[in-house]
């Protein structure tokens, strides 16, 4: 098992990371990740998150393709958040689209 931060997991055992293209710096999604899908997920260069519905390990894109390799991973300030830094193979979200961040809030939203 590959030398882990201290990180501040919430009660679930999970912190949460926020997964952004390592070349346009767009931010794909959001996931969660436990202490062994982050062991995994720098094992195999590719992501590898907790799946809190399925209550289970969710290696992204092995269905779909759309697998994520990683560049970088970091940790912030209060270690209780991770980054991803990865080159997608195809889009991040579940609906198709390249992010899953692609619905505006606001008057023109």
């Amino acid at each position: 098992m590959p030398n882990l931060p201290e990180l501040a997991y919430n009660a679930d055992g999970l912190v949460p990371c926020i997964v952004q293209d390592a070349d346009t710096r767009e931010v794909l999604m959001m996931a969660w990740m436990s202490a062994e899908s982050l062991s995994l997920t720098l094992e195999r260069g590719e992501t590898v998150f907790w799946s809190r519905s399925r209550q289970e390990l969710w290696h992204k894109g092995a269905t779909s393709g759309n697998v994520q390799k990683v560049v970088e991973l970091r940790y912030d300030c209060d270690a209780d958040t991770l980054l991803a830094l990865v080159r997608p193979a195809g889009p991040a979200c579940h609906t198709g689209a390249r992010s899953c961040f692609f619905r505006p809030i606001g008057a023109d939203g």
